[in-house]
């Protein structure tokens, strides 16, 4: 194995980059990996990225909103600096022995690998994340941090470990490569970068990833009431405890909520637990029983009358839906 590839430092020569692309990903995360490239390329004053496309087989990659993206097959692909694991849906399925093989074979030559959303997920399944810190997608956070115990799992929008960088999804897949553009070429540069984007700046990579998507209406106090909703969806806390626990008191709380949010703590949590039972319910095969108990319902009739409420239909009518679908 040839010594790691160390891509964060500053570097006027183009970086070799390979994308691989995977069926059923989604074409935001494709672009917050290609596009930062591109607009690099195109502020600077000589090439500052150079890729190829990569794909599974020979056949191109179709993204889940029916782009296909044709591309060198892995087998076929030599070598690079960064080699970029872009996937989304149906990991399982990708996860063959011969596109694990490929991704341990152009780790061995050195280069850095990072991994998008799923893409997280394949590079552990191949052992190139073990005694590394590593990020995905929230939905699958409780997952991968099961099934891959040497692998230090992180809640953050993306993590940076040595040669290995991993993101939860599409908008800090793009943060992800401002801070590679930034480590190789400058702050300054990076921030012309942004603004081609009209983007106004990253929050701290280590921020939480959150499930709600509107981490601007949150204050500190309020963000950190939700991390704590979050993280117990099973099993919710009471008021007076997320309010000891922050050191405040749960009027001050109350208050926050109401002038944030528009919203008590209470419901915000209630809301939070549905939110979560919904994707259970379209997305696993588990039980409606074991989906209530793991979003906090101690009764399938309490589960059953809130989760109609929310969302305007049975949990069990929607998963009829979506298995017609």
């Amino acid at each position: 194995m040839k010594s790691a590839k160390n891509i964060l430092q500053p570097e006027h020569r183009a970086l070799k980059t390979g994308v691989l692309v995977l069926d059923e990903c989604n074409t935001l995360s494709f672009a917050a990996a290609v596009d930062p490239m591109r607009a690099a390329n195109r502020l600077a004053d000589r090439p500052a990225f150079d890729w190829d496309y990569v794909t599974a087989t020979d056949k191109p990659a179709w993204l889940t909103s029916g782009l296909t993206v044709p591309g060198v097959p892995l087998a076929r692909f030599e070598e690079c600096d960064l080699l970029i694991v872009v996937a989304g849906f149906q990991l399982a399925r990708h996860a063959t022995p011969s596109l694990l093989a490929g991704l341990r074979r152009i780790a061995a030559t050195g280069a850095a690998l990072a991994g998008i959303d799923g893409g997280p997920w394949l590079l552990a399944e191949a052992g190139l994340l073990d005694q590394h810190n590593a990020t995905t997608h929230w939905e699958d956070l409780d997952n991968f941090s099961s099934r891959f115990p040497d692998v230090t799992v992180l809640r953050d929008r993306f993590a940076i470990s040595g040669n290995r960088l991993t993101s939860g999804g599409a908008m800090p897949a793009i943060e992800m490569m401002l801070h590679i553009i930034s480590a190789r070429h400058g702050a300054r540069f990076a921030a012309r970068v942004s603004g081609l984007f009209l983007y106004d700046g990253a929050p701290a990579p280590t921020k939480p990833q959150s499930r709600t998507g509107a981490p601007h209406r949150h204050n500190a106090l309020t963000a950190k009431a939700n991390a704590l909703m979050e993280a117990a969806l099973d099993e919710p806390l009471p008021l007076t405890q997320i309010a000891d626990t922050l050191g405040t008191s749960p009027r001050t709380l109350q208050q926050q909520f109401r002038l944030r949010l528009n919203t008590t703590p209470q419901d915000h949590y209630l809301q939070l637990r549905l939110a979560e039972a919904r994707r259970l319910v379209a997305d696993t095969d588990m039980s409606l029983m074991d989906v209530a108990l793991a979003t906090g319902f101690t009764s399938q009739s309490s589960f059953a009358r809130a989760f109609r409420t929310a969302h305007g239909l049975s949990a069990r009518d929607l998963r009829q839906e979506q298995t017609l679908h």
